[in-house]
């Protein structure tokens, strides 16, 4: 099972945490942890499902997410979004931006697993 998971974070701590998750399930997992460059990169990796942090150097997680989903070619893109902040604001400007679920840190492993195989259809 499994598939392509790019996650945008730029907390290592996280990033190796859900690398091990995922990859451990069988998800090819790649990082990128710069917001000015987060699109581009969902370009050029082609995931299946996108795991972006709100809140990353250069650019907010809301208006990346925002560019995916006016782009042709990634509005249909899953989009897991996490936030350290899960106040109710938090999650209707992450609804607004057109995430496909929204999650608050700290997360469990099962959570993170079920939520990339539930957008995965996996």
């Amino acid at each position: 099972m499994g598939g392509k998971v790019l996650l945008i974070e730029d907390e290592p701590n996280i990033i190796e945490a859900i690398k091990f998750i995922l990859s451990r399930d069988g998800w090819q997992v790649h990082a990128h942890s710069n917001g000015e460059t987060a699109v581009e990169t969902v370009h050029e990796r082609t995931p299946d499902v996108v795991i972006l942090d709100a809140m990353l150097p250069g650019r907010s997680g809301y208006d990346i997410l925002r560019e995916l989903r006016d782009d042709s070619q990634t509005a249909g893109l899953p989009v897991l979004m996490l936030t350290a902040r899960g106040q109710t604001k938090d999650r209707e400007e992450a609804e607004r931006a057109g995430a496909s679920r929204f999650m608050t840190k700290p997360f469990s492993n099962a959570e993170v697993l079920d939520a990339v195989k539930a957008l995965s259809g996996a």
